[in-house]
């Protein structure tokens, strides 16, 4: 297998958190997205939407962190990523990754946040943009996993899944942005167990690269 990706996307330290997990050897290629690799024609070749991550595995070509994890998840279903019991389980797990990967991500990832700035908003009012939209998104998270009896040291009871796999990523671009993380304690709580587990730990930016790709 070969990830495409950039190391500080919170959309391939997903793939790479689902990868540990599963205990998958890959080959890395390095999409520096602030260079703009992802607009070169080689790249765009293979992914037209000119985004990361992406993960080839023989004849497949898979695209979206959301697709590649389920991907995995069905090739390689120990330890499952989303719960076997009942439907709605797994349902709930999808809508807590969901609202992270849809409602939450997609208002504070790069292009995004290049866009504002483009259009002229300045630093600090590109920050407060992304703060303002990852609180919103933290506030419906916390009342619901503080609340539900599904949750334990993870999101879903005390193994992590889809859910754990989306939050902690955002959990540290919320950290980028310097959002006050003291009113989600749910959330700290789970970030904190997590980034106890090794499939978390060693796949973060941090661990990877101390440059910005």
């Amino acid at each position: 297998m070969k990830l495409y990706q950039h190391l500080r996307s919170s959309a391939s330290y997903r793939v790479r958190i689902a990868l540990a997990l599963k205990g998958l050897e890959y080959d890395s290629a390095i999409v520096d997205l602030l260079r703009g690799d992802q607009r070169s024609a080689g790249y765009a070749r293979r992914n037209p939407a000119q985004l990361v991550p992406l993960l080839e595995d023989g004849e497949a070509r898979i695209a979206q962190s959301m697709a590649i994890i389920e991907y995995l998840d069905e090739l390689h279903p120990e330890p499952p990523l989303l719960p076997r019991g009942k439907a709605a389980d797994r349902a709930w797990v999808r809508q807590l990754a969901l609202a992270v990967a849809c409602e939450i991500h997609p208002l504070n990832n790069l292009r995004v946040i290049q866009h504002l700035g483009a259009a002229g908003f300045s630093e600090a009012q590109r920050s407060n943009w992304a703060r303002h939209w990852i609180a919103q998104g933290f506030a419906a998270l916390e009342t619901e996993l503080s609340a539900s009896p599904r949750s334990g040291a993870c999101c879903y009871g005390d193994q992590p899944t889809l859910a754990d796999i989306c939050l902690i990523p955002q959990m540290l671009n919320a950290t980028r942005v310097e959002l006050d993380l003291e009113p989600y304690p749910t959330l700290r709580r789970i970030e904190q167990h997590c980034m106890g587990l090794d499939a978390f730990a060693r796949t973060h930016p941090a661990q990877l690269s101390a440059g910005p790709s």
